[in-house]
């Protein structure tokens, strides 16, 4: 993982500890992960809550103000949240800084007329209710991608499953990689295996998994792990700042995701948030600059994918139909309609 020009990765309060005697155990190499993503690079970066156009061009800035890359910028509101000039304006904008851009898909448990949700259980949490809910992800999904957009989160199993076989049928662009939303991530192996097989070209798990989970997860799957640094309150609220190094060692391919814990909701996103959406918008791009400075300081900061890459690579589906003996397809390979990295 590293050679002779980079420098040793090192732990938080390493050399201080270690003259008390108080030195952590070595790291195992086995629990390091083997995979990467297509080029060779470890991690990605992404901003999300990036819920218009004004937060974006917010981003934008911030970012280039602080030196902070952005490898992909994700909006949570839903794609039926924002008008085709908006969609347009946004896709041009991260078109033009080599960004991609993630919109999620369509209505929601938590916001229809489904009492269950609101249950001490929580019920079925975010899934599509109904043929019409998984038919407004449908049409979320087509309208984007006739807008440019190439990124598409979703949050629910049934909703992956069909896009994904919308893509390999070609009324999604090929190039089109899907997303698993925080509020449904897998917490065990063989869930996150199973979201790979459905469609999923990167997957976003609970920031609560230890070390440990991470590492159990890379033994059976490759497929890019999304991970909240700091996760908003209604996810936890947890700050994961300094095992950033070691998520990325246990966890690559993984997108490095800049949340903010003790911020109020934006979901769904009106005017009537502005100010509150492009404060934290700001404090994002900050908090990134904070965890690539400790990367740096851990001498762990090398490694990242170079900006502009957005493709998964070879990853493992499920057959379209049942019976289905074609391979499954996989966006960016040389069987797709449309290139790009």
């Amino acid at each position: 993982m590293t050679d002779a020009s980079t420098p040793a990765v090192r732990r938080p309060g390493e050399p201080a500890l270690a003259a008390l005697g108080l030195a952590a155990p070595a790291p195992d190499p086995a629990d390091a992960s083997p995979h990467s993503f297509p080029g060779g690079g470890r991690w990605r970066t992404e901003i999300p809550s990036v819920e218009g156009p004004e937060a974006l061009a917010t981003v934008l800035k911030e970012a280039g103000a602080l030196d902070v890359p952005v490898h992909r910028v994700s909006q949570g509101s839903g794609v039926w949240m924002l008008t085709d000039a908006e969609i347009t304006e946004m896709v041009g904008a991260c078109a033009e800084h080599g960004v991609e851009l993630c919109l999620f898909t369509g209505p929601r448990g938590t916001w229809d007329t489904g009492a269950g949700t609101r249950t001490p259980s929580g019920g079925a949490g975010l899934r599509a209710r109904g043929h019409d809910a998984l038919a407004g992800c449908v049409e979320d999904a087509v309208r984007a991608a006739e807008l440019g957009v190439r990124c598409l989160l979703v949050a629910d199993e049934g909703v992956l499953w069909t896009l994904h076989r919308l893509r390999t049928r070609g009324v999604l662009p090929a190039d089109t990689t899907f997303k698993v939303s925080a509020l449904i991530g897998p917490v065990n192996p063989a869930s996150y295996a199973v979201y790979e097989r459905l469609g999923a070209d990167s997957v976003n798990v609970p920031s609560d998994l230890t070390l440990e989970h991470l590492t159990e997860i890379r033994r059976v799957s490759r497929a890019p792990m999304d991970f909240y640094l700091e996760a908003p309150d209604d996810l936890g609220g947890y700050v994961r700042m300094y095992d950033v190094a070691e998520l990325i060692r246990r966890g690559a391919p993984i997108y490095l995701k800049f949340g903010l814990s003790r911020a109020p909701g934006l979901y769904p996103y009106g005017a009537h948030l502005r100010d509150a959406a492009l404060d934290t918008a700001r404090e994002r791009v900050r908090r990134g600059r904070l965890a690539l400075d400790l990367l740096a300081r851990l001498g762990a900061g090398s490694g990242m994918s170079p900006l502009g890459s957005r493709l998964p690579g070879p990853l493992n589906r499920f057959p379209d139909e049942p019976g289905d003996p074609r391979e499954p397809h996989e966006p960016g390979t040389p069987h797709d309609s449309h290139g790009g990295n």
